[in-house]
């Protein structure tokens, strides 16, 4: 094991660092708080690696970068590698140094000086502000997850955090705080740190004793002896003594002073009333009448701030009203000829009895943009919406709801009535998440809503049935199925949950008092007929050996050769069963490792029932029961054996001897035990790693049982579906699902359709009995005996045909099963528009033009779709299939109940107090222990439960985290930052209508009119570049290229710099002035128009309540909302200049090297000359022509260009460098105090001479190029450079 050897004050930057990452190492080191032995290392952190023969690695960053890469910490790639580096490098060199300048007088560490400390307060929150930008669109800094530069600035940041950023900072620093508090609230961060506690004024504080001083301060720190002695070096001095015991004073004072502080806290205060907080968000509401359908009022002012109750109210029904969403909104009929294009997409039909999830709100956001990006465009546009009959899910909804109102079961009903009773509950409950999706803006045409149960959709799934079936394609076969015992039918494997067991493990199975035991494995002997020998054989599910038939051993197991053709005997029956050759067994089964029965995954499904009899510890011997487990019945066919179905539909036993016959199979399982003990045959039971298939709607354990079932033949469909991949006629985003496909498809196994439910659609197949002697009676299984048709009449001439007999020979009787739901969604891209029938809306919109969904149901819809489209209408149901990722929560944990970390949308978008969501917990289904974790997970997430974000702020950020391949970690504090976007586009717009005016009227073109300034033709640059940054993301399905876009348009480049550096030529008076102001104007006009438009698809109902306020181009324009306004197009807005882009990249990079030079200096208010040195005419020359936006945007008092050398240049300015071609000079003289300023820069540059000798002392060292790993030397040389490169005055 590798030994830490790591300082005793864990409050050091540079034990912290190594602890944290220690703590992700999946192979941790033995942490020792001590110094190492002389002849290992001099200094700590210390890393001695016990595998590579005692090599030390000494130093925070070498040992964290060892200890994280065990756990890919350290990046992906060679970028992200560098990223992290550059980052560790912020933190020591940028954030340590400023943190500990501000925090340590607060920890009495070093002396008080005010001045100081304000202006390395303003340095940190500089410092950070940077960070905060850098953290806008991201959830991490490096990559998806958690990375050494996340724990590396985050610990740098601790000491702020705890002590010095108060509230208003933190409130400044949004993104920041966000990022901080997820760190530190993930679980390594927590073991090392525990809960940290947030300031909450910075005050001086009294370090615990555990921590009495930080490490970091200085070397002394260390523990001392009694007499001043250091532990480990040389007695004081009594210079160093006197000095300690002057410390000892004032913070024996200090504490005085703090206790007298405490005290009077603890007096009642009568005479100041307690200050009301400040609410953060603003909810203002629309309270002006308006009835459905009318629009909303835009006369009215706009409130001081952005609101989302305001903001949503009214446009929807409006929107729905005016036809917007519909396809044939300004045309004739969907059929007139469009050059643009159709754009038609059917939304996944959710579930009947669904209630909206963040996955559902990750498809809908998706679908919408795209959808309106489409409509803008001038597509002839439908998304069409609908509703499955999810049957099982529907009918035990309603049969719970009987059992709990009436006390009646489905039985009690009968078929018929129970079905009334099912669309009585639909009618009245099941368009609950229609409203839902409304509130999320999805601008779906609801006048073409479907129902998978309507009869215009029944009659298609009834025509796909006797079609595929008189093909032969869908035929009749007795195989193994999953099944549930609860609601007496087989379910689909996406109903199967897996629950992964470690061990013996007690659970809860319905119909059952006590929990039952899973995660053993049970061995047990068979005996060898006439003979004394017997096999040793395993199984998780000892309950089964009643329908074991044989014991199947390796062809070439040289154990078991004698045995070739023997008999072993069953212990409870006259069974003999013989042990059979079989090349699917591992030999190695009795080393005593795990050994994986099943030999058999190509098919598309892994069959989890399988997971749960397979790990086996015999000696190469395996059980056979081939009518409860998948791979046993594969051998079962090989080998002929008997198939002894030892299970009825309730889960009772059947077809076994007494005393077992008519036991619940779970009982069965002790009996079974207990019988082999008493027969000396029972070998021992071992804890088991294993999955357990448990019943997602029943929460029953799934059995493998043998029934009679319709299958779909899909050999030949697959084939036809992974050809039209493969030649490009389907194209599948991100190309990553391609391999999935193509396994899927190339090893399809049949599709089993058949489903013991009641609601649903009834198998339209007949048995058919032949009153005729002359023809045998048939069997269920046999599939000539079964005919199907649109009616019974039909179906009974078919068989008379069939038989040669006449029709009043022939009784009927229908299948009582109904389809598997994914039947009906396999057509649901043609049967929505009234397939078989032909009519307009399946000539116009079929096939389809892009089909979105999450990629985990790839196979269970997309790839069915596929293949009865291909089949069926003989076209693709789709040309592109986008995929997106799954939602997990900000820790990256899937989103699960239990852990309290489901989200509802609609609490996101209206918010929900902490209390509110620990109500939900109590009426969920989640047993109490469950529920108290659940509710330590809420608390911990969401202290002040989730605040009012808004439905534009939820869906912005669902598209910007959408990044193709990745799942996507959200953090609901993420979308908070959204929603202030939002304010701030809010206040935007609401300035610029205020410097627009009343008189303001728009060019009736958006051009250029060639006197634009050079921050007009800049802004209209950016602009231009926006519009093409969003017309390839929309094009390749990159959502956060989009958002990206928008968002630094609007907050980074119009905002903050456009806004900002015309305010000077708004205000001029003179007529030249007012000429530029003009122009201006329109250019503002332009960039309010275009970037609403932009946004629109993303944020429908912000950009609906602005853009109403603008005035329009024409008089005439009769675009009466933004939705069916044309998008901006590369062809209109084609204005970047890649020229004027650099220039301007050039002018901020001096504009904040100006404020950065006013902030060291605390110049918050003053106004300073700067003097640009320029290293040659054209830089000057550029200077002078922005000289207006630098003076504007870095608050100076005026700017002189300067070309050459200094001598021009005034004494008394503060210098640092711009770029390599410019470097500013503050003028600083009379400002501020000189030689207090030289003072501090001559004991920086000290301190950083230090720095550099000893970093080249340690570089120099003999064993440096073969101990420190290359990435560290890499970092090293860089410090050393970049110490060299700094100037200081």
């Amino acid at each position: 094991m590798d030994t830490l050897y790591i300082s005793s004050h864990p409050d050091d930057f540079r034990s912290l660092l190594p602890l944290i990452a220690a703590e992700f190492c999946p192979s941790p080191p033995r942490i020792i708080h001590e110094d190492p032995p002389a002849e290992v290392a001099r200094s700590r952190p210390a890393l001695v690696l016990a595998r590579s023969g005692g090599t030390v690695l000494t130093g925070a960053n070498a040992v964290s970068w060892y200890l994280a890469a065990a756990d890919n910490r350290t990046g992906s790639d060679k970028k992200q590698e560098s990223q992290v580096w550059q980052w560790l490098s912020f933190a020591e060199n940028e954030l340590m140094p400023v943190a500990c300048a501000v925090t340590f007088p607060l920890l009495g560490i070093m002396g008080v000086d005010k001045k100081l400390q304000q202006s390395s307060k303003a340095e940190l929150l500089r410092v950070l502000k940077a960070l905060d930008e850098t953290l806008v669109p991201r959830t991490f800094l490096v990559g998806e997850g958690v990375t050494l530069a996340d724990i590396a600035v985050a610990v740098a940041a601790l000491l702020p955090f705890k002590y010095a950023l108060e509230p208003a900072d933190r409130k400044s620093l949004v993104n920041v705080t966000r990022w901080y508090n997820t760190c530190v609230n993930q679980p390594q961060f927590l073991k090392v740190l525990g809960k940290i506690s947030l300031c909450e004024k910075m005050v001086p504080v009294t370090p615990k004793p555990s921590a009495a001083v930080n490490a970091t301060a200085t070397a002394a720190s260390e523990a001392a002896t009694p007499d001043g002695t250091p532990a480990n070096g040389p007695p004081k001095t009594e210079a160093q003594l006197k000095k300690e015991a002057k410390k000892r004073e004032k913070m024996e004072k200090f504490q005085q002073k703090k206790e007298m502080e405490e005290k009077k806290k603890m007096q009642p205060q009568t005479e100041k009333k307690a200050k009301l907080e400040k609410k953060e968000l603003d909810v203002i509401t629309y309270n002006i009448p308006t009835p459905p359908g009318e629009k909303k009022d835009v006369l009215s002012p706009l409130p001081d701030s952005y609101s989302p109750q305001y903001v949503e109210a009214a446009w929807y029904s409006w929107w729905e009203k005016q036809g917007f969403f519909k396809p044939e909104y300004g045309r004739k009929n969907v059929s007139e000829p469009n050059p643009r294009g159709v754009f038609m997409m059917c939304i996944p039909p959710p579930n009947v009895t669904g209630s909206l999830h963040l996955g559902h709100a990750l498809t809908n956001a998706i679908q919408d943009c795209l959808t309106r990006w489409h409509r803008m465009r001038g597509e002839t546009t439908l998304w069409n919406p609908g509703c499955d009959h999810a049957g099982i899910a529907t009918q035990v909804v309603v049969e719970k709801k009987l059992m709990r109102e009436r006390k009646m079961t489905r039985h009690d009903l009968g078929r018929g009535n129970f079905i009334q009773e099912v669309w009585k509950w639909k009618n009245e409950k099941g368009d609950r998440i229609y409203h839902q999706l409304k509130k999320l803006g999805s601008s779906l045409d609801w006048d073409r809503a479907c129902f998978t149960m309507d009869d215009k959709l029944s009659y298609a799934v009834q025509e796909a049935f006797i079609r595929m079936h008189e093909e032969g394609v869908i035929y009749r076969s007795k195989r193994l199925v999953n099944w549930s015992c609860t609601l007496n039918s087989a379910i689909s494997d996406i109903e199967v949950d897996k629950k992964e067991l470690a061990g013996r493990t007690l659970l809860p199975v319905p119909g059952y008092k006590e929990k039952v035991e899973f995660g053993v494995l049970v061995s047990f002997s068979y005996k060898v007929e006439g003979s004394d020998e017997e096999v040793v054989v395993a199984t998780t599910r000892i309950e089964t050996m009643l329908g074991d038939t044989a014991v199947a051993v390796h062809p070439n197991d040289s154990r078991y050769q004698h045995l070739k053709g023997k008999m072993v005997v069953h212990p409870f029956c006259d069974r003999k069963m013989p042990i059979v050759l079989d090349d699917f067994v591992d030999m190695n089964f009795g080393t005593g490792n795990k050994c994986f029965k099943d030999k058999v995954i190509f098919c598309t499904i892994v069959f989890l029932w399988a997971v749960s009899t397979i790990w086996c510890r015999c000696s190469g011997a395996v059980k056979i029961t081939p009518a409860h487990d998948h791979n046993d019945y594969e051998v079962g066919e090989r080998h002929k054996l008997p198939f002894i179905n030892i299970l009825d539909e309730n889960g009772l036993l059947i077809n076994v001897p007494p005393p077992f016959l008519g036991m619940k199979r779970f009982e069965a399982r002790k009996a079974v035990l207990q019988a082999l003990t008493d027969l000396g045959q029972f070998k021992e039971v071992k804890d088991n790693t294993m999955v357990v298939p448990v019943c997602s709607r029943s929460k029953d354990i799934v059995e493998p049982l043998l029934k009679p079932q319709w299958y779909v033949d899909c050999r030949e469909m697959g084939k036809q579906a992974a050809d039209v991949v493969r030649n490009g006629e389907l194209k599948i985003i991100p190309d990553h699902h391609l391999k999935t496909w193509f396994n899927w498809m190339d090893n399809i196994r049949d599709w089993c359709i058949s489903r013991q439910l009641w609601w649903g659609h009834r198998i339209p197949a007949y048995f058919v009995t032949v009153n005729d002697p002359s023809v045998k009676p048939g069997e269920d299984v046999d599939g000539h005996y079964w005919v199907s048709g649109r009616s019974e009449e039909e179906a009974r001439e078919k068989a008379a045909k069939r038989f040669n007999v006449t029709a009043d020979k022939i009784s009927l009787r229908q299948d009582e099963d109904v389809l598997d739901t994914w039947f009906s969604s396999g057509i649901f891209p043609f049967s929505i528009f009234g397939w078989p029938t032909e009519s307009e809306d399946l000539r116009v919109f079929y096939p389809g033009t892009l089909l979105e969904t999450g990629h985990d149901i790839l196979f269970f819809w997309v790839a069915r779709m596929v293949m009865m489209g291909l089949k069926l209408t003989g076209k693709l149901p789709f040309k592109e299939v986008y995929l997106h990722a799954v939602v997990r929560d900000a820790h990256g944990r899937k989103m699960s109940k239990s852990l309290g970390n489901v989200i509802d949308p609609l609490d996101v978008i209206t918010g929900i107090s902490l209390e509110g969501l620990h109500a939900q917990l109590t009426d969920s289904n989640l047993d109490p222990p469950e529920i108290e974790k659940a509710r330590q997970g809420q608390k911990s997430d969401y202290p002040s439960g989730i605040p009012e974000c808004g439905t534009d702020a939820l869906r912005f950020a669902l598209c910007a985290y959408t990044s193709q391949g990745r799942d996507i970690n959200l953090d609901v504090n993420r979308i908070l930052g959204y929603r202030h976007f939002c304010n701030k586009l809010w206040n935007a717009v609401k300035f610029a209508m205020r410097t627009l005016g009343e008189g303001f009227v728009p060019w009736e073109k958006a051009q250029l009119c060639g006197s634009e300034s050079v921050s007009d033709r800049w802004i209209l640059s950016r602009l231009s570049a926006a519009v093409a940054l969003c017309d390839s993301g929309f094009q390749a399905y990159d959502f956060p290229a989009i958002t990206t876009a928008i968002y630094n348009f609007w907050l980074y480049e119009l905002c903050d710099v456009y806004l900002e550096s015309v305010k000077p030529v708004l205000s001029r008076t003179d007529s030249e002035g007012q000429k530029q102001a003009d122009i201006c104007r329109q250019t503002l006009y332009t960039c309010l128009e275009v970037g609403l438009r932009l946004l629109s698809p993303l944020m429908p109902f912000v950009t609906e309540e602005l853009f109403q306020r603008l005035p329009r181009r024409l008089a005439q324009d009769s675009t009466s909302s933004i939705c069916v306004t044309l998008y901006p197009e590369t062809s209109e807005f084609c204005w970047h200049s890649e020229d004027i882009d650099r220039q301007m990249e050039f002018v901020m990079s001096v504009v904040k090297t100006i404020r950065s030079l006013r902030a060291d200096y605390n110049l918050t208010k003053t106004r300073a000359d700067c003097y640009l040195q320029c290293i040659d005419s054209d830089t000057a020359a550029l200077v002078q022509t922005y000289s207006l936006q630098i003076q504007t945007l870095s608050y100076s008092q005026a700017i002189y260009p300067v070309v050459g050398g200094d001598s021009t240049i005034p004494q008394g300015c503060g210098v640092a460098i711009a770029s390599d071609k410019c470097t500013v000079h503050l003028m600083l003289k009379g400002l501020i105090d000189l030689e207090k300023e030289v003072t501090k820069l001559t004991a920086k540059k000290g301190e950083l001479e230090k720095q550099m000798e000893k970093m080249k002392e340690k570089m120099a060292k003999n064993d440096y190029k073969e101990k420190v790993p290359v990435k560290v030397q890499e970092g090293d040389a860089e410090k050393v450079s970049g110490m060299e490169g700094k100037q200081f005055v």
